[in-house]
This record gives C-alpha cells, sequence and structure tokens, in this order.
C-alpha cells in the first residue's frame, strides 16, 4: 500500500491547540477522558448495534432525552469514532443504533481524510480517548462513482477526487469495488499519517478498520 505522509504545519498546528485547551502535558497528549472498552469490544459494541437496526430493534432513542439532560451538556466520552460519508442515508448513529455521546462522527463526502477530517479524528483519539475508529464507505456513493468516470464536475467539487484517486486507481471501473478500496484506503492513510493516531495503536491498543454499509440492507460489513 503507498504509504501517505500528513503536512507537518498541520499536525503543529493541532498539537498547539491541543496544548492551549490543556490537553498536551509532559510532551505528549494525554487522553481526558477515557472509554473502558477495549478496541476490540467497541468495534463489537458498534456491529451489535447494527444488527438491532437492520432487525427494527433500535434501543438509543427513549435514552436520547435524558442522556442529553443529564450527561452530555459540560462533557463528551464517546467509545468509538466514525469517519463516514455526507451522503443523507448514512444516518451512522442510528445504523449503529447509539445514542448521543457514544460515537465521534466525521463526515464528507467520499468519507476522504482531509487535514481538516484528520484534525478532528486526532482529537476524538487524543482528547476524548476513543478506542475505536471506523471508516464506511455505502453503495451507491456518487462521490466515488464520479471519480471512478472521472466526470467534470461544478465549483469545487472536484477536489474529492485527489484524496479519492490514489484508492481506487485498482478498481477498473468497478464502483462497488472502488467504495470498499477507498474506504481501506482513508483507514490506512489514518493509521500512516499521524502521529497521535499511531502512538494511540501502539500504547492504547486503538482499533482501526474500515467497512461499506449497504443503503438496501442496513448492513455494515466490515472488510477482512
Amino acid at each position: 500500500m503507498h504509504r501517505v505522509t500528513a503536512g507537518d504545519w498541520t499536525r503543529r498546528q493541532f498539537v498547539a491547540g491541543l496544548a492551549a485547551a490543556g490537553v498536551v502535558a509532559g510532551g505528549g497528549v494525554r487522553a481526558l477522558a477515557q472509554s473502558t472498552l477495549t478496541g476490540e469490544a467497541a468495534i463489537r459494541e458498534l456491529m451489535e448495534g447494527n444488527e438491532r437496526f437492520i432487525a427494527g430493534k433500535i434501543t438509543s432513542f427513549p435514552e436520547d432525552l435524558k442522556i442529553l439532560k443529564e450527561k452530555t451538556v459540560l462533557k463528551q466520552e464517546p467509545f468509538a469514532a466514525v469517519l463516514a460519508c455526507a451522503d443523507s442515508r448514512v444516518p451512522v448513529e442510528i445504523l449503529f443504533d447509539q445514542t448521543i455521546g457514544h460515537v465521534f462522527v466525521s463526515r464528507v463526502a467520499g468519507n476522504i481524510v482531509t487535514p481538516e477530517i484528520m484534525a478532528s479524528l486526532e482529537y476524538a483519539v487524543a482528547a476524548l480517548g476513543v478506542k475505536a475508529l471506523v471508516v464506511i464507505g455505502h453503495t451507491n456513493c456518487g462521490a466515488v462513482s464520479a471519480a471512478v468516470a472521472a466526470k467534470e464536475v461544478p465549483g469545487q467539487i472536484s477536489v474529492l477526487y485527489q484524496h479519492l484517486m490514489p484508492g481506487i486507481r485498482g478498481a477498473k471501473g468497478d464502483v462497488p469495488l472502488a467504495v470498499k478500496m477507498n474506504a481501506a484506503y482513508q483507514a490506512q492513510v489514518l493509521r500512516e499519517s499521524s502521529t497521535v493516531i499511531a502512538k494511540a495503536i501502539k500504547n492504547d491498543g486503538l482499533k482501526i478498520v474500515s467497512g461499506s454499509y449497504d443503503l438496501g440492507t442496513g448492513r455494515v460489513t466490515l472488510a477482512d
């Protein structure tokens, strides 16, 4: 897999911001809140929630208002972070049957890792102590389809292509395959281009996986 590196300038800005917020101590980054779950357990909790969603037995909504009022006004303690597409048909908390404060969600067309997305997920790891990062693509993704077809697009939409093309070159026009390849590639970017995330993988058991969401069945399938 091609190795990707993030810009030092972006990383320095992020760490400086953490220092200003009192998150950095002793030259390292400490988590302000840690989930008691392991990385494997965090992934398992998400996938069990997806099974409830598929079965039409979601449990999260009755809890939402109560939890919002009592537990999440002053702080958040998510156990996992998810990078998903901005597509309106991919409601992350619902498809994993998770309530307010459980999942730190970053969404952008094509579920790509930009400097801003990287900074957001580094924050989830360094400041919030999430134990798992999940990158999910989805069927019928317009951003991936456009990149595969190399379509001309208006405005700034083509900016997405530079982040999508490295991961889908081997798809040879197969959009469903490209969706899976892109999610796997973006997960690899997270592993390889962030010292914050790499340290958490090594020292704290952070788990990073990729997968895809089927709009028709509602099922999330993780990559092997």
